[in-house]
């Protein structure tokens, strides 16, 4: 358990360990939920992926391409079990 001050402005500065564990860095940003009985749950906000990041994602990366007949016995072998693993 760690324990922290409040001061008098109503301010807490979290020690390294904290930080270490929610793994946060300076600019980084934390949410607490608000649970009843004066409770809270704090976690670390992870920035979102930047959209131009995933274009790409599920580029054909086979050597050659595969005409429809392959493609469609390759998936007749796998519902006989002849599929390769």
């Amino acid at each position: 358990m760690v324990r922290l001050k409040v001061t008098a402005k109503g301010q807490v500065t979290l020690k390294k360990e904290v930080l270490d564990h929610l793994g946060v860095a300076p600019g980084d940003e934390i949410e607490i939920d608000l649970l009843p009985r004066g409770n809270g749950n704090i976690h670390a906000m992870k920035p979102m992926v930047p959209i131009d990041r995933l274009f790409g994602m599920f580029a054909h990366k086979a050597d050659r391409a595969y005409s429809i007949d392959e493609i469609n016995e390759a998936i007749e072998a796998g519902w006989a079990g002849e599929g390769k693993v």
